[in-house]
């Protein structure tokens, strides 16, 4: 059985998208895969109640509790990372989780960790991509599904989703728009790894 692990910081939408595929899709005979665990760096992520909700455990690593060590990254990751192997993770899938991660965890996962990000890159990594998007004037955004490299969003493309930009729009409601896009490519992204 391949086992999963997801990453969340917050309300957890990429995270419950992928576990409705998964129950809907049947990937634990399909796929021999099962979502083992959801991991939150934050104990109000709202997240966590819906992974509870449908049996799946779940754990807290609380990145602020490591911010009197002397690496509090390294250290941070460190725990976090003991935390995941507890569940022999073959997968793991960043879903909003909201932490640069360093490069000892990135090599630690190296070919099983992925990440979704809200523009097509390798167009505008990092944070405030709908705005950017629009202060550019694009007219299409949309989202990526990549593998996680040491370098921010980058890494190699697993999947696109592409949006219109409309005249109008602002950073929330193209964000929107791209989210319920995120919520339909991100299972389909990460079924086509687990048929491989």
């Amino acid at each position: 059985m391949k086992n999963i692990v997801i990453l969340i910081s917050g309300s957890g939408s990429n995270m419950a998208a992928i576990v409705r595929a998964a129950q809907a899709q049947g990937w634990a005979q399909h796929h021999q895969a099962h979502i083992r665990a959801v991991i939150s760096n934050r104990a109000d992520a709202q997240g966590l109640a819906l992974a509870q909700e449908n049996g799946i455990a779940t754990a807290v690593v609380d990145h602020t509790a490591f911010a009197s060590a002397p690496q509090p990254r390294e250290a941070f990751d460190a725990a976090l990372m003991a935390q995941i192997d507890t569940y022999q993770p073959d997968l793991v899938v960043l879903a909003g989780f909201m932490r640069i991660l360093t490069p000892g965890f990135v090599a630690h996962y190296a070919g099983r960790l992925i990440n979704i990000h809200p523009s097509l890159l390798p167009a505008f990594p990092g944070l405030n991509t709908h705005a950017r998007a629009i202060e550019m004037g694009c007219r299409f955004a949309g989202a990526t599904v990549h593998r996680v490299t040491t370098e921010l969003d980058h890494g190699e493309i697993l999947a696109q989703a592409v949006v219109p930009v409309l005249p109008g729009d602002t950073a929330d409601n193209l964000a929107a728009r791209v989210l319920t896009q995120e919520h339909v490519m991100y299972p389909k992204a990460i079924a086509k790894l687990l048929a491989k």
